[in-house]
């Protein structure tokens, strides 16, 4: 098995603590760093690029590290601005409704959690998202 770079611990904690507080989410250990996930589906992911590894975070995040991210699920107009927005925002190359986002010194954490949430409300059943506490437009 391959070796990765660990998530940092307070790194961790944040996205943690948006996502285990949605309903029926549930945390596991990915291959490499930690994702979240409702019934299958993973709506975030947690994982630090070093030394180039893993090679196809490395090159969607424009960086060989060291450098955390996280990606997410998103969709719509929201999903073709995060995917063509310059840092701290990338688009991946293995999933069509995916946005990756550097979390470094400047990382705005109510952003993080709204940007996680939704992608948790994009996954989980109509009755798991009627239970989330959305802000409204």
């Amino acid at each position: 098995m391959t070796e990765y770079a660990d998530v940092p611990r307070d790194i961790l904690a944040r996205v943690r603590s948006v996502c285990v507080g949605l309903p029926d989410a549930y945390e596991e250990q990915a291959w490499a760093g930690t994702r979240w996930r409702i019934r299958t589906r993973t709506f975030a992911h947690v994982i630090t690029v070093d030394s180039g590894r893993p090679p196809g975070y490395a090159r969607a995040a424009g960086s060989s590290g060291p450098v955390t991210v996280v990606t997410f699920r998103s969709s719509g107009p929201e999903l073709d601005a995060l995917r063509n927005e310059a840092h701290p925002f990338f688009g991946t190359n293995w999933r069509a409704d995916e946005v990756g986002m550097v979390l470094d010194d400047d990382v705005d954490w109510d952003e993080v959690a709204e940007l996680l949430t939704e992608s948790y409300c994009l996954l989980a059943p109509k009755k798991l998202v009627a239970l989330v506490d959305r802000p409204t437009d």
